[in-house]
């Protein structure tokens, strides 16, 4: 069996072409190993120690729980198993979660393995997408270089939904690589066509933040395709299609569905997924004060909520330390690769693939930048892939024109760039690892000066070794802040990337925290915010529930066990007690449920007891007044040190 699956090298003979071949499948064997171990390592960094964290943000933990036990909640995205309301983004990620947790049984690592693994398969995409149109060289650094960064140590071992959302970017980035290649036109077409589907579900993973991308594709496309021009147009017209079809088959059925026998849709004004999409999850993400939740204006909420808007933001605070560390080589790699690329054909792939990587990177990069609605650091991990491309190609391009100036100092001014700006990331941090950002500049500075040096055959093993050098002193940085991010443990939901004392006040892109926690973005105060979950734990905004209410609540015995303010403090409830637990206002303020309603669930003996508390605003219209009204005719009792009324039994 071992002589079928793995062919025997072949023989030593005096023959040149014998000679070339032996030489061949080694090459062959050594990268095969080289990304087998690059794959290895970023499943060991991803993998270890990964249910330190809990149920890391119990919000969506709530959902993927929920989602275990009822099919219900499972398509809908449902905080609880009694479909009070869903979460405020669309279902896909809880789809891969709840599946996970309803075959395996939901746990922390039923959890947050998938999330892994999507990172293992980001990475893996990356790679065959940058190999196909340059060499595995190549490929193996831009793998390296998206597993090493923070955003991603950060996002592949928690369970927001931007793991999925990366996987299926990087897949549609791979299915446009191939489209480009392909010379037969229907094969484009087919490619053209799953780029779309895998848009649609990123759609249906975090909505308009997947389809970013598109204006990238669609030009690398239209530029470099083989096709005549009026078949590519038709062919982006199909992938446009195919995105509408992927991901609207699931809003039509949320809009058909009756209202009243399914949940509300968390985060919207209206009871719909469209002014979800319009609103909290689309222009209000961008320009503030829009949806249920509101917006933050202005982006100035403090380094939570990304700082300042402008060009800097992306290099500041923690936005810095989470993507920035290979932003400048890879903006050198874009624009001297394209100028090595200048007299290229048309179809030129790898000026092709220097636009699919470079647009995405631009298009999100500059949104980010300039977004005045609720944004987080951690959103900066849709650019991973984008960076690890262009690094990857761009530096591609150059070493084919090693020959030339442009080449040789393009690869040195990548080196110097990496190398440079690791050592302001690091430096900001001047109580970890003081020596490490000196040895990293010092080796990018002595890589960049062999790549300079390196012209001829004479010296070409100076380049080599300079490309070799300064690549693991450019990723170096990234790497440590990435190892620091996964040997942490995190809940909450803001988590935060690097080692303790990461983030300071740097005046670039904003400042620190802001004071007293405010969640001016539209997150559910009292929720937790810190990012860190020293011994793990579940993430919930109080850090626990006794055994005492969570025993009340497990024995309540009607379809939500208690009713609280906020998702984040019914969520903490249910993971506890493994029971459905209304959440008054969803995430943020959403008008649900009207007293009217509380009430008639309350007669109706659905709610058994209201625990007070919680993340609703101060005097929101919903929460403020169900508060008052059970205020005013239950009595409290204190379970557990939290307060707790009885509705059972009432009858107005």
């Amino acid at each position: 069996m071992t002589a079928v699956l793995t062919p025997a090298p072949p023989r030593r003979t005096g023959s040149p072409g014998h000679r070339a071949e032996s030489e061949s499948w080694i090459r062959g064997r050594g990268s095969a190993l080289a990304l087998t171990a690059l794959l290895a390592a970023t499943a060991a960094l991803y993998l270890w120690d990964l249910t330190s964290s809990g149920y890391a943000n119990s919000f969506y933990a709530a959902a993927a729980q929920a989602g275990s036990q009822s099919w219900k909640a499972w398509f809908f995205g449902s905080l609880d198993t009694s479909n009070f309301i869903t979460v405020d983004k669309p279902p896909a990620s809880l789809w891969v979660m709840g599946l996970s947790g309803r075959i395996f049984g939901f746990s922390s690592a039923s959890l947050l393995v998938p999330q892994a693994l999507m990172g293992v398969g980001s990475v893996a995409l990356v790679y065959a997408a940058v190999t196909r149109v340059t060499n595995r060289a190549a490929g193996l650094i831009a793998g390296a270089v998206l597993a090493a960064t923070p955003a991603a140590a950060l996002m592949f071992r928690f369970d927001n939904p931007d793991a999925l959302l990366v996987l299926l970017m990087s897949a549609a980035g791979y299915f446009v690589v191939r489209a480009i290649e392909t010379e037969t036109g229907r094969r484009a077409a087919m490619w053209i066509a799953l780029t779309g589907v895998a848009l649609g579900f990123a759609f249906l993973t975090k909505m308009l933040q997947g389809l970013m991308v598109l204006p990238a594709f669609g030009l690398a496309y239209l530029v470099a395709g083989h096709a005549r021009l009026r078949f590519r147009l038709l062919h982006l017209a199909g992938g446009v299609a195919a995105v509408v079809a992927a991901a609207g088959w699931w809003v039509l059925a949320v809009w058909l569905w009756p209202a009243d026998s399914r949940p509300y849709i968390g985060g919207s004004t209206d009871n719909s997924v469209m002014d979800l999409v319009l609103g909290y999850n689309g222009l209000g993400r961008i320009f503030g004060n829009t949806g249920s939740g509101g917006g933050m204006t202005g982006g100035s909420a403090g380094s939570s909520f990304g700082g300042s808007t402008g060009l800097d933001r992306l290099f500041g605070s923690e936005m810095g330390i989470e993507i920035s560390w290979l932003i400048p080589a890879a903006l050198v790699a874009l624009v001297f690769g394209l100028l090595a690329r200048g007299r290229a054909p048309r179809t030129d792939r790898v000026r092709a693939s220097l636009i699919v990587w470079g647009g995405w990177f631009l298009v999100t990069g500059l949104i980010f930048s300039y977004m005045s609605g609720t944004i987080h650091p951690y959103y900066t991990v849709a650019l991973a892939p984008a960076i690890a491309g262009m690094v990857g190609t761009g530096g591609y391009a150059l070493w084919q024109k090693r020959g030339s100036i442009l080449g040789r100092f393009g690869l040195a001014f990548m080196m110097v760039a990496a190398g440079t700006w690791s050592w302001v990331l690091l430096h900001r941090n001047t109580e970890w690892m003081p020596a490490l950002k000196w040895v990293l500049l010092a080796g990018a500075v002595l890589g960049a000066a062999l790549i300079a040096l390196g012209d001829g055959n004479r010296v070409r093993k100076l380049a080599v070794t300079g490309v070799l050098l300064g690549s693991l002193a450019g990723i170096g940085g990234s790497a440590s802040y990435a190892i620091a991010t996964a040997a942490t443990a995190h809940s909450g939901s803001i988590p935060t990337a690097g080692p303790s004392g990461a983030v300071a006040d740097t005046g670039m892109g904003g400042g620190g925290r802001a004071p007293g926690g405010d969640m001016a973005g539209g997150q559910a105060p009292g929720g937790d915010i810190g990012g860190r979950a020293p011994g793990g734990g579940m993430g919930g905004n109080d850090g626990g529930t006794s055994s005492e209410l969570t025993t009340l609540l497990a024995e309540a015995g009607t379809t939500w066990s208690a009713a609280t303010n906020g998702s984040q403090s019914a969520a903490t409830y249910e993971l506890a007690a493994d029971t459905a637990v209304m959440a008054i206002g969803g995430w943020s303020s959403d008008p649900t449920p009207t007293l009217d309603q509380f009430v008639s669930y309350v007669e109706n003996g659905q709610v058994h007891y209201y625990i007070a508390g919680g993340g609703g605003r101060a005097g929101d219209s919903t929460s403020g007044a169900i508060e008052e009204w059970v205020t005013a005719n239950f009595t409290p009792v204190t379970v557990g040190g939290t307060t707790v009324y009885d509705l059972s039994g009432y009858t107005g």
